[in-house]
């Protein structure tokens, strides 16, 4: 009777301690495999966030795309629809204000609204609101720090085609509002062709300075766009390969015929000519 008792005792007591164990072994997992959120960014994501233009919003107007929007702000699409809070395929309505910040950031305003109704549109234009300012008497508050500027990787992972026959004329300066791209000179109706297979989020002519223009998304980090165009020969939504033509050459928004090209790299423009290869 006593060594069953004693069995029993012992069988108890190794129970416990595999308990202990297991639990144990579960907490340092559970530390390990914790993954850090960052704000504006998917799980286990290391993408630098865009830079937030804090108490600016803008008013969406008839005619354009959130990547429109994202795309003359020089913030990434992503960013500007988690800020407003819009999910995919990011449909945005006429009279809609969108944030260029995070929602709660300083300068914030409540969550955009579509007002009335209206279709879904998809060029937002607005004079920027100025940041507002809080604290007490004697103190001031302090201005967000700014996001960290992610820097472009020296390889995008896919081939790129050079959009037009030409000369360069004008080259990529960065922090040139001016020179965000290269310039490609050419004759009126030239072919104009998609630097890499992509979709086109954008085609239109509602960004003021690049004419008829066309943005086309290759991954959710990589964009370009082709301005000055006579004529888009794309629509918005339309899957083109690389070095299909789509667009033909001319000067809608500028002295001259030429293509303006741009890649940018999570909003940001980058150098087209690091991507574009040798001719």
């Amino acid at each position: 009777m006593m060594e069953t008792s004693e069995r029993m005792t012992n069988a108890t007591r190794a129970l416990k301690l595999i308990c202990v164990i297991t639990a144990a072994t579960l907490g340092m997992a559970a530390c390990t495999s914790t993954v850090v959120r960052e704000s504006g960014t998917s799980r286990g994501s290391s993408r630098v966030v865009s830079q937030p233009k804090y108490g600016n919003s803008v008013k969406v107007e008839r005619g354009e795309t959130l990547y429109g929007i994202a795309f003359r702000n020089g913030i990434d699409f992503r960013d500007l629809a988690a800020w407003n809070n819009i999910g995919s395929p990011y449909t945005i309505y006429p009279g809609q204000t969108l944030r260029l910040y995070p929602s709660g950031a300083s300068g914030s305003r409540p969550a955009s609204t579509a007002s009335g109704s209206g279709t879904p549109t998809t060029v937002a234009t607005g004079k920027p609101r100025p940041a507002t300012t809080a604290g007490t008497v004697g103190t001031v508050a302090t201005a967000p720090k700014p996001a960290p500027v992610s820097s472009a990787p020296s390889s995008s992972g896919f081939s790129w085609r050079w959009p037009a026959d030409g000369h360069v004329i004008n080259r990529y300066v960065a922090g040139d509002a001016g020179r965000q791209g290269i310039d490609i000179a050419g004759s009126s109706g030239q072919a104009v062709r998609a630097g890499a297979d992509g979709v086109v989020v954008y085609s239109g002519a509602g960004l003021v300075g690049y004419g008829e223009l066309i943005i086309i998304k290759h991954s959710e980090a990589w964009l370009s766009a082709y301005g000055h165009n006579r004529k888009r020969l794309v629509n918005e939504g339309q899957n083109v390969k690389a070095g299909q033509q789509i667009a033909e050459m001319g000067s809608s928004g500028a002295a001259r015929e030429m293509l303006h090209f741009e890649i940018r790299y999570n909003g940001k423009p980058v150098d087209p000519q690091i991507y574009l290869p040798s001719r």
